[in-house]
């Protein structure tokens, strides 16, 4: 089914273009709301992506994804990769409620996107320190909130692709 007749076709609206999130970020800010950023690949979704994503969007009003390209995805973890295209990981993302906006970036960082939407908090997981969070110079030196989130024991894309491939 083309995705134009499909039902996600409505969810998808949360698909913004680069430009037309810039626009929107600032409305919700000049709002007073608080918008929350994270990034990543978001391959095969699971419990960790879906606790983590609930706990950024708990820190804010608002919460956006910068969902890497395919492209992004090939070179940061494979040819192998993405399972899913990056419409597919979109679409996905864009049926979780607590999602507000997404915009996929063709970078191998989300550095040029966090500079554009200057977002209040910056989120990332348990894997990494404030020291290497690509943006949060950024965000700190605008009076923003950079901040980790713990993962969820046993739970990672690279693991349940492994245990799809065992059972093969």
């Amino acid at each position: 089914m083309p995705i134009m007749d499909h039902p996600i076709q409505q969810p998808l609206q949360k698909l913004l273009a680069r430009e037309r999130l810039i626009q929107q970020v600032a409305e919700w800010q000049q709002a007073g709301e608080k918008v929350v950023f994270t990034n990543g690949c978001f391959d095969l979704l699971h419990p960790g992506h879906l606790n983590y994503l609930l706990e950024a969007a708990a820190l804010g009003q608002k919460l956006v994804i910068g969902l890497n390209s395919d492209a992004s995805v090939k070179r940061l973890k494979g040819q192998n990769r993405p399972i899913n295209d990056e419409m597919t990981r979109a679409s996905f993302l864009a049926c979780l409620y607590f999602i507000d906006a997404i915009s996929i970036f063709e970078e191998d960082t989300p550095l040029e996107l966090i500079k554009a939407i200057k977002p209040n908090i910056l989120v990332k997981g348990g894997d990494y320190t404030v020291n290497t969070i690509v943006g949060a110079n950024e965000v700190l030196a605008r009076g923003g909130t950079v901040k980790t989130l713990a993962f969820v024991p046993g739970y990672s894309t690279t693991n349940l692709i492994k245990k799809i491939q065992e059972q093969l």
